[in-house]
């Protein structure tokens, strides 16, 4: 995969580095509270249970072979122009979710068992330290959107810019596709973006009303940092423009569903991607999987993101995109890998 693009330094450095117990205890002596748990346990394996049957079935090619990662290099069929569309549109949006809030350098010359950027001689390592001090969610937040909607792209910057892990449920056009008739049942209304927290119980439209509700309830201390940082974002005007110029630089990605997708897509698993908005190596792949209509779990790897440390005791390196596809199996790297990987699974 490319890593040599040639703006300015914040997107060469961004984008470079493709880089309780399950039952509450019964009481003492208390039969009622044994069967009650009993019961309880039983029918969440009954859920679970009937879960597993209802996820369609799908197979990985019988010569598909999982590649290795090969940083600092152009793959065999990297889309070169989508690369440099998407790289001008990280430039058009400033960067803007490149970096979490709060982002700071922690050392040049790290030695430590964490993620660090290898330059040479350099070893640097960045963090947040505000953010190691703001609220986490316990479950995931899950987000229904149209990837080309300015609205809902600042709200997935927002997400990255807050390190959160999030899922994604397509709706092209923001009115077609399964997600989006399920959005009508759900609120009467088909429009994106559209916020489920699961940890207040929380739904709301409206991606000025979201963002505001994000940096309030898992954004650092407002004593902790500068409001200014988030002008990109927050001044309405700026972000919507750019937000639209970028999408039209991408030609309107997500705009529709894909013609061969498969009809049972909505029903998958949903499928993990370690990865940021901006990145012009992760755009593809997320473009890819709101083309296929697949619901996915977007693990935010903005710089300075603690997800960077868990990806590399996961798999001992750094660099995104990164996918689990609890489908089939398969984790990968490789940006136009991933993309032809779920080309081939995920149609008919």
């Amino acid at each position: 995969m490319m890593r040599s693009l040639s703006f300015f330094c914040v997107a060469l450095l961004a984008a470079s580095n493709n880089v309780s117990a399950f039952l509450a205890p019964p009481k003492t002596g208390s039969s009622s509270s044994l069967k009650a748990g009993f019961l309880d346990q039983f029918t969440k394996t009954l859920s679970t249970a009937a879960t597993t049957v209802k996820s369609p079935k799908v197979t990985v090619p019988a010569d598909f072979v999982i590649p290795e990662p090969q940083p600092l290099t152009v793959t065999e069929g990297t889309d070169l122009g989508k690369v440099l569309k998407a790289s001008a549109a990280l430039a058009v949006r400033l960067a803007t979710s490149a970096f979490v809030l709060g982002w700071e350098i922690e050392s040049v010359a790290y030695q430590g068992d964490g993620y660090s950027l290898k330059l040479g001689p350099i070893s640097l390592r960045d963090r947040s330290a505000v953010l190691a001090q703001a609220p986490r969610p316990a479950q995931d937040l899950i987000l229904y959107g149209y990837d080309a909607s300015p609205y809902c792209k600042i709200v997935r910057e927002t997400l990255n810019l807050l390190d959160l892990t999030y899922e994604y449920r397509p709706c092209p056009g923001a009115r077609a596709g399964q997600f989006s008739q399920d959005l009508k049942q759900r609120t009467g209304r088909q429009t994106v973006p559209f916020l489920i927290d699961p940890n207040t119980n929380t739904e709301m439209f409206e991606s000025g009303d979201i963002i505001e509700y994000l940096v309030a309830t898992y954004g650092p201390s407002p004593d902790l940092y500068d409001r200014k940082a988030l002008w990109p974002i927050t001044f309405t005007q700026f972000a919507v423009s750019t937000a639209t110029t970028a999408a039209i630089l991408l030609d309107m990605p997500g705009a529709r569903r894909q013609a061969n997708a498969r009809p049972d897509n909505e029903q998958m698993q949903s499928i993990e991607v370690w990865a940021y908005e901006c990145s012009p190596f992760c755009r593809p792949v997320f473009e890819k999987l709101c083309a296929l209509n697949l619901p996915h779990k977007v693990v935010s790897c903005s710089r300075g993101s603690a997800n960077r440390d868990l990806l590399f005791a996961k798999t001992g390196r750094f660099q995104v995109p990164y996918l689990v596809d609890p489908n089939t199996g398969i984790e990968m790297y490789e940006s136009q890998a991933i993309v032809d990987y779920l080309e081939k699974v995920y149609t008919v």
